[in-house]
């Protein structure tokens, strides 16, 4: 089976014959060109480069050689990056003199969205890095939301649960890049209005390696309305009969449905959702439900 191609829709749709370049086949434009005279990117998203997988590509390089050309522009005497910079980083490691590159034209907004578009698709960046790497598609690059997940070929509802990242505070934003908690995690605590309690939920997962179930419970509890924490005088004991339904609804949706019922039999159904995805599938739930009606 052939391996899908790991760039994604995103630079195959700003790149032409991205998929030839992909296949190693010959492209009009192509050449071998001197590593000293490729600069590096200064629009360059990564900020941090992993040296040991970088020195397993070096010698990957060094057997096989590039498999996949650099994309770079022309800038005066030089060439500077627009796409590959690990295999540039890596090629100077394994001692290459010249590397295969696609020399394209492109200004500068053009080159800071398919550096950005490039680098989303790579699997190895933080949650943070791909979180800034959308700010600036937004900020720099003018694209809104819809478009940008046209572009990178992400829901939009991803790339808006990424964007949220970066409202947490800096020392939970650095937990993240650091690996010491996760994005479910993350997630979780944005569920907190307040930095400095979002803080302290953070400092517990480091200290008590919390899951993020564990996470969510927390927060639900933290959100959690008074009168609801605390037994009202007109909510009545709910019915052996309530309880069954609340069971078997809460089967269905695969989420705790709350009942609440007071003394005159009145009340609510609550059908709580952890994120956008979720409430997208209980909706999904609800509407096959109607098409059956």
């Amino acid at each position: 089976m052939a391996k899908k191609n790991a760039l994604g829709r995103g630079l195959g749709a700003l790149i032409d014959n991205a998929d030839e370049v992909n296949r190693g086949k010959p492209l009009e434009g192509m050449d071998e060109i001197e590593v000293s005279k490729i600069v590096a990117n200064p629009w360059q998203p990564r900020s941090r480069f992993d040296e040991e997988k970088l020195d397993e590509l070096a010698k990957s390089i060094e057997k096989i050689g590039v498999i996949q050309p650099l994309t770079v522009r022309k800038s005066g005497n030089k060439y500077q990056l627009i796409a590959g910079e690990r295999r540039f980083r890596a090629s100077k490691i394994a001692g290459l003199e010249k590397i295969p590159a696609y020399v394209r034209t492109a200004d500068d907004e053009t080159m800071l969205e398919m550096a950005l578009v490039e680098n989303i698709q790579r699997e190895d960046l933080d949650p943070i890095e791909i979180a800034i790497s959308y700010q600036r598609l937004i900020d720099e690059c003018k694209l809104t939301q819809e478009s940008m997940s046209e572009r990178v070929g992400k829901k939009r509802a991803t790339v808006t649960n990424y964007l949220r990242l970066l409202k947490l505070p800096a020392e939970v934003q650095l937990g993240l890049r650091d690996k010491k908690l996760g994005m479910g995690h993350a997630r979780a605590i944005i569920g907190i209005e307040d930095p400095q309690t979002q803080i302290k939920i953070y400092e517990e997962i480091v200290t008590n390696d919390y899951s993020v179930r564990k996470v969510e419970e927390v927060v639900r509890e933290l959100n959690a309305p008074k009168a609801e924490k605390e037994p009202a005088k007109d909510k009545a004991a709910l019915p052996e009969e309530y309880k069954q339904l609340s069971d078997q609804i809460s089967s269905v949706f695969n989420t705790k449905v709350q009942f609440n019922r007071s003394e005159k039999g009145n009340g609510k159904i609550v059908i709580p959702f952890k994120s956008d995805e979720d409430l997208e599938r209980i909706i999904a739930i609800l509407d096959k439900a109607n098409t059956k009606e």
